[in-house]
């Protein structure tokens, strides 16, 4: 017989017909003549109750169908006659799939750490919180790829092997093949990168954006949906060091422009969000409730789905840089030192408190800061007539802070390569991208969105390793 989906069969009117159910066991209890078991296949959060009568199945014949195990049940689905479920299913037949020693299996029915949790990366999708949150990704992934695709933007794969560092980060894992106990120097006694594989010095991607400013050129409107990879020894709840990045770059668009496909596509992400994973959203914001039922008012979070509509029912606060900085050196908080990082002079590099503070005290809506240093900033980022700020932008949310970060690129030959060259930019290696400059050059504008922290928001989950499968940190690459 054909399986049912536990999601179809939740929803189901079908009572006249067999059912065909499989997936694993969540919970188990007998009493003398019904045994209930909580059945779930990931399809959705709920389980399905299975009733066995047994009378007509003994209970030997569930002995080892304990939490864990997968087994496959069929019969008819009946309006339920307890509370908390609409149908069950009434068993006719149920069989033994595969079993889950109680002694060994370690997702027992009770509640888990999530540091515990993570050390089990690989049953952690049994769990409801976990369900949740891949379903959402899910969704998110596939709202992305429907945003753009709706709109013209074509797709491209950009490498994760490059020998370039699109912002010069310089804190990139490394690509080779040579042999670690043997590597081969030339006359000046350096690494001799003429032996590897790619005959250079290469790298994981830190992002697809320059690559995506390619393509963009001749294509007009395209995005990068690809792993971004970043060495950076930190063990923060925000950082990771293999992550996912979401990267459109449009020709023929200047900083206005930006800032609109910016709000656009976050709005639309999260009014899919809302539309399609009403169920996970509200099971994550109970549980986001009862984390923090111990913690001081001022403390907790805005209720989940209220913090998802405050971002739907406002439009997003557009202030230059300078601006920001004015309100925040002028804001009760600054003078009575309750910034940890206390905001004196223009030029500041802002941190996710004050970030916070614009879009939660100030302006209560989501913000978006343009025209920064440059010192501060990337250096393919436009230049600004004053000399002194580029073209950058960054949308910052309530409880996160940054979640975007943009600009309008710099489309002026002589004015990126002196930018190159201020900022220790290789220019040899870069050859591709300054020739785009001298091709055909336009105006364009772009943004990278990384997924992760989107996922952040959307689910309320309050570290980013909670949002990823099998999160890459220091130290930890176990599954």
């Amino acid at each position: 017989m054909k399986r049912t989906e536990i999601k179809v069969a939740l929803q189901s009117e079908d009572f006249a017909q067999e059912m065909n159910v499989k997936g694993w066991v969540r919970t188990k209890r007998s009493s003398k003549n019904v045994a209930f078991i909580a059945l779930n296949d990931g399809s959705t959060i709920h389980n399905l109750q299975l009733v066995v009568d047994l009378d007509q199945i003994p209970e030997e014949a569930l002995s080892l169908m304990h939490t864990g195990a997968a087994i496959s049940a069929i019969g008819l689905l009946v309006p339920s006659a307890g509370s908390g479920q609409r149908v069950e299913l009434s068993v006719r037949s149920i069989e033994l799939l595969g079993e889950a020693n109680p002694d060994e299996y370690p997702l027992q029915p009770k509640k888990h750490s999530l540091e515990f949790l993570r050390e089990k990366a690989h049953l952690r999708f049994r769990t409801n919180t976990f369900g949740a949150v891949s379903r959402i990704r899910h969704a998110m992934i596939f709202a992305i790829h429907k945003f753009f695709n709706d709109r013209g933007f074509y797709n491209v794969h950009a490498p994760i092997i490059t020998a370039s560092d699109a912002e010069g980060a310089g804190e990139m894992f490394q690509v080779t093949t040579l042999k670690l106990d043997q590597i081969p120097l030339n006359e000046e006694m350096e690494i001799d990168y003429k032996q590897d594989f790619f005959g250079k010095h290469t790298n994981l991607t830190v992002s697809g954006q320059l690559e995506a400013e390619l393509a963009a050129l001749a294509l007009s409107k395209v995005y990068t949906f690809g792993p971004t990879f970043r060495a950076e020894n930190s063990n923060t709840s925000r950082h990771l060091a293999e992550f996912w990045m979401i990267e459109p770059e449009v020709a023929f668009y200047d900083i206005h422009d930006d800032m609109d496909l910016a709000e656009d596509m976050l709005k639309y992400l999260i009014r899919y969000a809302l539309d399609h994973c009403a169920d996970d959203l509200a099971f994550l914001s109970k549980r986001l409730e009862e984390e923090e039922k111990n913690k001081k008012a001022e403390e907790k979070s805005m209720e989940l789905i209220s913090k998802l509509n405050f971002v739907l029912e406002h439009p997003f606060e557009r202030i230059t840089y300078t601006s920001a900085i004015e309100i925040l050196k002028n804001s009760n908080h600054n003078k009575k030192g309750k910034f940890a990082y206390p905001i004196e002079d223009w030029g500041a590099d802002l941190q996710s408190e004050h970030e916070r503070y614009l879009v939660e005290k100030h302006f209560k809506k989501p913000v978006i800061l343009t025209d920064y240093p440059k010192k501060i900033k990337a250096f393919y980022m436009k230049q600004n007539e004053d000399g002194m700020t580029v073209r950058a932008m960054d949308v910052l949310f309530p409880g996160i802070g940054e979640i975007i970060g943009g600009s309008q690129r710099e489309e002026v030959y002589d004015k990126l390569l002196q930018r190159m060259h201020e900022m220790n930019i290789p220019v040899e290696s870069m050859w591709w991208y300054l020739e785009t400059r001298k091709f055909g050059s336009v105006p364009h504008a772009g943004f990278g969105l990384g997924f992760e922290r989107l996922m952040l928001f959307v689910t309320g989950m309050g570290n980013i390793r909670d949002v990823i499968p099998f999160p890459r940190t220091p130290l930890n690459c176990e599954f």
